[in-house]
C-alpha cells in the first residue's frame, strides 16, 4: 500500500501532434512520470501541476462498498466484451462513477496500467478492495489471454456472493433489530413512565402487588444507574467485537457455537457450503490449480471452522489426496456434496458439479431465510406483547385492586 499512497492527481496542459491545445487530468507518482506518459500518447506537455486531492485507497469521503466492486467488475467486463480497450474502459467506468471514492480508485488503477504495470499488479496495490481471489483470477486471465471471460466469471461470482450475504444479513438483522427496539422501549418506560406511576402509588398507603413492586424497583435502579447499565452493555458489545477480531480461539468458539444455534445455525452452515462451492467453481473455471485455489476458497467461506478445514484439505491435497476424500474426512460437508464432487472428479467436470452444489445451497439459504422470517414474525409479536403488556398490567394492577375495593 506504500506505493499506492503516493499516487497523486495531476492537471496537465499541452499540445497534440497537430498543434492543438489539449488539457486533462492524470494520476501518477510524479510530474516527470506523467509527462513521460503524455509524450508516449503524442502530447507535448507544457504544464503539469499537482492537485491537492489524494487518489488511491478511497481517499474521498465516499465509502467504497463491496457492491461497488461488484458493479465495477460487471461494467468492466461488459466494456471489454464490446471491444473497448482496457485503459479506455477504466477511463469510461471511472469518470462515470457516482461514488467519488470509487472513481478515485478506478482512475488510480488505470494510471498504474498506463504506466506499464499488469492489471493484476495494479489491483494488488489495493488489497482492501480487491482480495487475493480477485487478483489471482485476473492474473490467470491475463496470462492465459482470456481476461474478458475471467472478468465475466468474477462479476457473476461477486453478484451471487453479495446476494447470499444480503440474505444472511436479513436473517440475522430482523430479530436483532426487534430486540434493540424492545430494549429502547423498555428503557423509556422504566426511566420516564413508571416514575410517574410511582408518585401516584406513594399516596395509596398500601402494599403494592409483587409484579408492580418489582417493576418499581427496576425503574428506580434504571433511573439511578442508567449510565452503569448502558456502560456495561456497550463495554460487553465492544469487548466481544474486539475479542472476535484479535483472538483466534474466541473466533473458533463463536463460529462453532453459531453453527449450533437452532434455525440460524443451519442457515450459516448452508451459506458456508454455498460459498465454498461457488468460489472453488469459479477458480476451477479460470484454470487455477486446485492446491492454489484452496487458500482463496478458505478465505471466502466466512466461517473460521470451514476456513481451518479447507486449509487442512489444501495440505492433504498437496500430498496426493483426492478432493472428495479430503472433504469426507473433515466431516463438515453433507454426503450429497461429497458425492457430487466425486462424480465431478471422475467425469472431469468438477467445476460444473460445484456450480450445481452452489446453486442448490444458495436456493436452500433463500428458502430457509424466507421460512425463518415467517416463523419469527409471530414469535417476535408474542415476545413484545409479553414484555410491554407485562409492564402495562403491572402498572395498572394497584388501580384495578383499588377499583375492586371501592
Amino acid at each position: 500500500m506504500a506505493e499506492a499512497a503516493k499516487m497523486v492527481m495531476y492537471a496537465w496542459e499541452g499540445t497534440d501532434k497537430t498543434g492543438k491545445k489539449v488539457k486533462g487530468e492524470m494520476t501518477g507518482q510524479s510530474d516527470v512520470l506523467v509527462k513521460a506518459v503524455l509524450r508516449r500518447q503524442g502530447v507535448n506537455p507544457t504544464k503539469v501541476a499537482k492537485k491537492k486531492k489524494p487518489l488511491l485507497g478511497g481517499g474521498g469521503k465516499s465509502k467504497i462498498a463491496p457492491k461497488d466492486i461488484c458493479v465495477f467488475s460487471r461494467q468492466l467486463a461488459t466494456m471489454m466484451s464490446s471491444g473497448v480497450p482496457l485503459v479506455q474502459a477504466f477511463e469510461i467506468v471511472g469518470r462515470g462513477h457516482e461514488n467519488a471514492g470509487m472513481q478515485e480508485l478506478i482512475l488510480g488503477v488505470k494510471a498504474e496500467v498506463e504506466a506499464g504495470n499488469a492489471l493484476a499488479d495494479a489491483l494488488k496495490k489495493n488489497p482492501k478492495y480487491f482480495n487475493e481471489l480477485y487478483c489471482n483470477l485476473v492474473e490467470a486471465g491475463e496470462h492465459a489471454g482470456i481476461l474478458e471471460a475471467i472478468l465475466h466469471k468474477l462479476a457473476n461470482y461477486l453478484e451471487k456472493s453479495e446476494a447470499l450475504k444480503s440474505k444472511i444479513k436479513s436473517a440475522l438483522f430482523y430479530p436483532l433489530a426487534v430486540i434493540v427496539v424492545a430494549f429502547i422501549v423498555v428503557t423509556i418506560l422504566m426511566i420516564f413512565v413508571i416514575p410517574q406511576f410511582t408518585e401516584l402509588f406513594a399516596g395509596f398507603g398500601a402494599d403494592l402487588p409483587a409484579l408492580t413492586q418489582f417493576l418499581v424497583d427496576m425503574s428506580n435502579f434504571f433511573v439511578s444507574k442508567w449510565w452503569l447499565i448502558f456502560g456495561i452493555i456497550g463495554g460487553i458489545v465492544y469487548g466481544l467485537m474486539e475479542l472476535k477480531k484479535r483472538s483466534v480461539p474466541f473466533q473458533h468458539f463463536m463460529d462453532r457455537m453459531s453453527l449450533k444455534v437452532p434455525i440460524i445455525g443451519p442457515i450459516l452452515e448452508k451459506s458456508a457450503i454455498a460459498r465454498f462451492a461457488r468460489t472453488l467453481e469459479t477458480m476451477f473455471a479460470a484454470g487455477t490449480p486446485l492446491v492454489e485455489a484452496m487458500s482463496s476458497v478458505a478465505g471466502a467461506c466466512g466461517n473460521i471452522i470451514f476456513y481451518q478445514a479447507t486449509m487442512k484439505m489444501q495440505t492433504e491435497i498437496s500430498t496426493g489426496t483426492q478432493l472428495q476424500a479430503s472433504m469426507r474426512d473433515c466431516g463438515l460437508f453433507p454426503n450429497m456434496v461429497v458425492q457430487m464432487v466425486a462424480i465431478g472428479e471422475e467425469s472431469g467436470a468438477i467445476d460444473a458439479m460445484l456450480g450445481k452444489v452452489a446453486d442448490w445451497y444458495e436456493q436452500e439459504v433463500d428458502d430457509a431465510v424466507g421460512a425463518l422470517t415467517s416463523l419469527l414474525e409471530p414469535m417476535i409479536m408474542a415476545f413484545l406483547g409479553v414484555v410491554i403488556g407485562g409492564i402495562v398490567v403491572g402498572m395498572y394492577l394497584p388501580i384495578f385492586k383499588m377499583g375492586a375495593v371501592v
